[in-house]
């Protein structure tokens, strides 16, 4: 089984050093440009492509989803429900969480109250449900009411923040 020292089982790779490899030819400008086209030509070329881009409308925003025109409605709705106890509204506090509209048109609101005994923890939950609800398009509206995370203050808008004087 002993295979005499000159026989191998392999063939090594040249090194690089071994090589001579010469230097790879320049690039001249001569050699990009294309004297067969006409200015004529070119310009033809570019309105081609550009006709592409400017034919392209823009996609129709979805009345569903994230980022679609009902959920923008429902949250200028929640804008509206200020908390009795300090002069900014709901979102802008903090409290939603969440605003989701699924394909038929039903909303889930995912809120939470500044303390899990605040006083309006019975009646804000049903007013943010009612107020959703009211939005032209919604077919229904459900309030989710988490206490995780925890409500805090980093939660505020800058608007909020203002309002209060934290800013």
């Amino acid at each position: 089984m002993n295979k005499p020292s000159d026989e191998q089982d392999f063939i090594a790779a040249p090194s690089p050093a071994d090589a001579v490899v010469g230097k790879p030819p320049r690039a001249r400008v001569e050699d990009a440009i294309d004297t067969e086209e006409t200015a004529g030509e070119k310009l033809e070329r570019k309105r081609d492509y550009l006709e592409g881009f400017l034919a392209k409308k823009p996609e129709a925003d979805s009345a569903t989803g994230a980022g679609g025109k009902l959920q923008q409605a429902v949250i200028d709705a929640l804008k509206e429900i200020y908390d009795p106890e300090i002069p900014v509204n709901i979102y802008d506090l903090g409290l939603i969480y969440g605003v989701e509209v699924d394909d038929e048109c039903d909303v889930t609101v995912i809120m939470t109250l500044t303390t899990p005994h605040c006083p309006v923890a019975e009646s804000m939950p049903g007013e943010v449900e009612l107020r959703a609800a009211s939005v032209p398009g919604v077919r229904d509206a459900e309030v989710n009411l988490v206490w995780d995370p925890p409500w805090g203050p980093e939660k505020m808008t800058d608007e909020a923040r203002l309002e209060l004087g934290m800013l």
